[in-house]
């Protein structure tokens, strides 16, 4: 159960009671709860019925102790069965990709990055169900099917996000995680529940956008250090604790994610999208912002956008409207008009629905302020962009769909 996000949540916040339940409720019976944790049953019932909660240090390492839970998910120190490795753990299984598996991933990958997710899902989509699915069920097939499948299923949820549909991405990523754990491949795990916690978070449920990244963040342990991932992961813890005002914990682990991209790797994985300089910049102004640390946040900001190339389009275009609403929370006007004059150039035709969203809520933030000049003029030559922009996107932009926060 230690991949099962309930149970890490519950771990996180000491909730002792929520952890028996769960237990309970996998067939664990609650004499043997009991036993194992050294408590009378009635005790036990107490705390599953929440007429009192643990609260001694010694009581937190009796459980940790008996049902052999990894002391840090409890904020205890290493347990001596621990380092003694009694109980058998996940193994990491290395799977060699076929060349042509990675091929058309890494040729979706660069064609998304440029042009938007909108016009893609389909071509993925496709491409799994005739060149991967039916290799699943093969005599021959085995992980590296299995990995090459989850990873082209997180790919097309990705894809489905970009295009405003969340529920279809979320169907995406849940079944990338099963193809990933029936992969074997853990680092690939851990890449798909930090997916999950992106979606959660852009949901507006910080709660599980945590405990996907926790979740993660485990997984990841048991495999190979990959710093991209730890990165990745860590951000996405950030970025979640700082949107349920858990301020000092996000700042904590926006640290290991800087710290984390900076080690040297065990291993390179094909599977994985990349989380780089750019991309921990952009991911760091996000977290800054919402703990109000507006000028570290500027900077992390202008970083992303300095770091991140021209062929990037998407991303590059999400990370200037990123600054330009710090511009203009700032109510420095010409700054924000300048990186909005570069977004103005932003490819019409990149199929971004996420792009667009986020494009109109800038011009949103940009309205109180027309009364300037400049600002007026900007807005109607954004204006005349916006329409010429939906004329190209009429095909994939859904109806309705508000903005973001």
């Amino acid at each position: 159960m230690l991949d099962d996000t309930r149970l890490l949540a519950a771990c996180a916040e000491r909730d002792m009671g929520t952890l028996f339940r769960l237990l309970n409720h996998r067939g664990v019976s609650t004499r043997r709860l009991a036993s194992a944790v050294d408590i009378t049953q009635g005790r036990l019932y107490d705390y599953m019925n929440g007429k009192s909660r643990v609260e001694k240090l010694v009581l937190f390492e009796q459980i940790a102790d008996g049902l052999h839970i990894p002391g840090h998910l409890l904020g205890l120190a290493r347990r001596q069965w621990e380092a003694a490795a009694s109980e058998p753990q996940p193994q990491h299984i290395h799977v060699q990709p076929e060349g042509g598996d990675v091929d058309a991933m890494n040729a979706f990958r660069a064609a998304d990055r440029e042009t938007g997710g909108g016009r893609l899902y389909q071509a993925v989509v496709q491409h799994l169900s005739i060149h991967v699915a039916p290799r699943l069920v093969a005599p021959d097939g085995g992980p590296v099917v299995f990995a090459a499948a989850a990873s082209l299923t997180e790919m097309a949820g990705w894809m489905a996000h970009d295009s405003g549909h969340d529920t279809l991405a979320k169907r995406h990523f849940t079944r990338a995680l099963l193809l990933a754990r029936a992969s074997g491949d853990l680092p690939l795990a851990a890449h798909v529940a930090a997916s999950n916690s992106h979606l959660a978070l852009q949901a507006g449920d910080a709660t599980h956008a945590v405990h996907w990244a926790q979740s993660g963040l485990v997984l990841a342990g048991r495999g190979p250090r990959i710093p991209a991932l730890a990165a990745r992961l860590h951000t996405m813890h950030a970025r979640a604790l700082a949107a349920a005002s858990q301020n000092s914990s996000a700042d904590r682990a926006l640290e290991h994610a800087h710290g984390a991209l900076a080690t040297q790797a065990d291993d390179e994985h094909p599977w994985l999208s990349p989380f780089d300089e750019a991309s921990l910049a952009s991911e760091s102004a996000l977290v800054l912002r919402d703990l109000g640390q507006h000028e570290r946040a500027l900077s992390h900001a202008e970083n992303a956008v300095r770091l991140r190339e021209e062929r990037r389009t998407r991303s590059l275009a999400l990370s200037r409207i990123t600054l330009a609403r710090m511009h203009i929370r700032r109510r420095h006007l010409d700054a924000a008009i300048h990186v909005g004059n570069d977004l103005l150039s932003t490819n019409l035709t990149l199929g971004s629905v996420r792009v667009v969203r986020q494009l109109d809520f800038l011009r949103h933030l940009f309205d109180p302020h027309r009364a300037h000049p400049s600002v007026r003029q900007y807005l109607e030559r954004f204006d005349e962009a916006r329409r010429a922009r939906m004329l190209l996107l009429a095909d994939i932009i859904p109806p309705g769909g508000g903005m973001p926060t």
